[in-house]
């Protein structure tokens, strides 16, 4: 015992110095504290930003379709105006091709 009471003394300064270490850790606990949450603070910042670029992707995507469907909306009417042109075109050449036939019937009878 004698022995561990002159190490009493000698014990004592290491343990402000164990105390400083702790304090030491504790500044760190801190840093790394701050780091976490300026970490946290980026990532939560990225996160937003790839949901504001898909909005942005979806919405860009979005406008594209729906000028293609007005595009080919435009070329649909097109094509019914052209076909409701062609359609009583079709029926004239009908008509003159029975014509051509009876006149070809007749110039074979006379």
């Amino acid at each position: 015992h004698g022995g561990a009471g002159t190490m009493m003394p000698g014990e004592t300064p290491p343990a402000p110095a164990g105390t400083a270490a702790v304090g030491g850790a504790c500044a760190n606990c801190g840093v790394l504290q701050q780091n976490i949450n300026e970490y946290v603070a980026a990532l939560i910042a990225l996160k937003q930003k790839m949901i504001d670029g898909d909005i942005c992707v979806f919405g860009n995507y979005f406008f594209n379709c729906t000028s293609h469907f007005r595009e080919i909306s435009a070329l649909r009417c097109q094509v019914e105006k052209m076909l409701q042109k062609i359609l009583p075109l079709e029926k004239c050449q009908e008509e003159l091709g029975s014509l051509k036939a009876e006149l070809e019937e007749k110039k074979v009878c006379l």
